[in-house]
């Protein structure tokens, strides 16, 4: 064989014209017979190459929507009709602020289901606008589930959201929560001088009484939203909008859809539940994820926020491509980087939107421009936009950063020509020598898209250092911007004969 192989791919193969990528590949997969090789690598070189298959279109469900004042258990009951815990819940009031959507299913009858915030009278700052996106909920909702405490009967506010809801015209179905055993069944017939017919007694907290009112729902429901969009073929791209609190990400949401979608506030934290959002954009369409700050850590957080970090956690696991708020009028912070951090981990391709961009004086931007330099070195692959959320200023920059990450995330190369590349690029640079021997790579593939996983067959350890090269080399020469990279080694040792 000689040792020229050394510097080379494997047994006996140098790089040499004339060589197509398929004639390469079968060389170099045919020398993987000589290596001890498991069934799990067996599974790999058999490369089934995925399918990226897409919904077929669907009409759009039937939205009903929960109202009522706050802390009467809305997101009790949310919880209580999803069969798990989605909507945040803790025992004080004001907790949900934004109209939050999940889909839902009773009795074989998909809908959508709106979680809102609770609807209070002549208040002003935050509590307005959550109240304010109540009324929206209402107005786009096909139905309206009702929810009054019936431990504390029918109040002022109770008989105000009854006027709105007869100003609506939409059907209403009335639920008396905290209905925790008969002895309150008498209280909750209180609630029939309301005037929107039979309450339906309700424990949302232990489950009694929601099958009667699910049923009264789905009767009340059209099987067809005049309100709801229906997902186009082929599904809409997720985002996440994601951030430390008070970047601007429900802003950034706001001026996206050209409406006054969520709740923005100085106040850090407004927002809490990720909130889902079909918007058309230069004629495409795309779910945006509005998220809860990520604060300093999850463990160091307590009661409604600890439960919204994990939710927006969830979020970035959900979504395809998340966009990383960060606030260009104050310097970087750790909490920024964790954020980063939490997208690359979970496999996710990236974006990072600096907001308040048009707030910087002109002899400021060259020294942030090295501070960015700096503070992102780790992820100088993912493209930058430099945008205002409040005023519109360069968001038409978005949609373009978002379509280089996600085709970048999606890329597969063939296995002949990440070989060949692999070749060149160990020729040039050979790894170093660890112990008087130099591991020799044997074979390369590319596992998985989205994000791109190479899984690598090598006769020895490859360094840290060295695999930095190869995910340096490999964006230098395919792209991959805005996407995460995984390298792992597989390190097999010749059959014995």
């Amino acid at each position: 064989m000689g040792d020229a192989a050394d510097d080379g791919l494997g047994p006996g193969w140098e790089p040499q014209d004339g060589v197509t990528d398929e004639e390469r590949e079968r060389a170099l997969r045919a020398g993987l017979s000589d290596y001890e090789l498991d069934d799990e690598d067996l599974v790999l070189l058999g490369e089934n190459e995925e399918g990226d298959g897409g919904d077929d279109g669907s009409k759009p469900l039937p939205v009903l929507a929960v109202v009522g004042r706050p802390n009467v258990g809305k997101s009790t009951l949310v919880n209580r009709i999803l069969g798990r815990r989605e909507a945040v819940v803790e025992d004080k009031p004001g907790v949900t602020r934004d109209r939050v959507s999940y889909p839902g299913n009773w009795n074989g009858r998909d809908f959508t289901l709106v979680d809102t915030g609770g609807w209070e009278v002549d208040v002003a700052g935050i509590e307005a606008r959550v109240a304010e996106q109540a009324e929206v909920a209402i107005s786009l909702a096909d139905a309206v589930l009702f929810v009054v405490d019936a431990t504390v009967g029918p109040t002022s506010t109770d008989e105000r959201v009854v006027k709105l809801l007869r100003k609506s015209g939409k059907p209403v179905v009335l639920c008396a929560n905290k209905v925790d055993g008969p002895r309150v069944e008498a209280d909750a017939t209180a609630l029939w001088s309301l005037g929107l017919g039979q309450p339906y007694p309700v424990s949302a907290l232990h489950g009694r009484g929601t099958g009667d009112l699910l049923d009264a729902a789905m009767d009340a429901l059209p099987t067809e939203s005049a309100h709801g969009l229906p997902i186009p073929q082929g599904g809409p791209r997720r985002v996440a909008l994601v951030g430390r609190p008070n970047v601007g990400k429900s802003s950034l949401l706001n001026k996206v859809l050209g409406a006054e979608r969520v709740v923005v506030d100085d106040v850090a934290g407004t927002t809490r539940d990720p909130v889902d959002e079909l918007v058309m954009l230069r004629g495409r369409p795309w779910v945006f994820v509005d998220t809860a700050g990520i604060r300093r850590r999850v463990h160091q957080t307590s009661g409604a926020d600890f439960y919204a970090s994990l939710r927006t956690q969830a979020a970035i696991e959900k979504a395809e491509v998340a966009v990383v708020l960060v606030d260009a009028s104050t310097k970087m912070t750790e909490q920024d980087t964790r954020v980063i951090s939490q997208v690359v981990d979970a496999g996710r391709a990236l974006v990072i939107a600096y907001n308040k961009w048009d707030l910087m004086d002109e002899d400021r931007r060259p020294f942030l421009e090295r501070e960015i330099e700096q503070d992102l070195v780790q992820v100088q692959w993912a493209p930058r936009v430099n945008l205002s959320a409040k005023t519109g200023w360069h968001t038409d920059k978005l949609v373009p950063a978002l379509d280089r990450s996600l085709e970048s995330w999606g890329t597969r190369i063939p296995t002949g020509r990440l070989n060949a590349f692999l070749g060149e690029l160990v020729s040039a640079h050979p790894h170093p020598l660890r112990g008087g021997k130099q591991p020799r790579i044997l074979f390369a593939t590319q596992a998985s898209t989205r994000p791109p996983r190479f899984v690598i067959f090598a006769t020895g350890f490859i360094e840290a250092g060295y695999r930095r090269y190869i995910e340096r080399r490999l964006r230098e020469t395919f792209g991959f911007e805005g996407t995460p990279i995984s390298i792992s080694i597989r390190v097999r040792e010749k059959r014995r004969r």
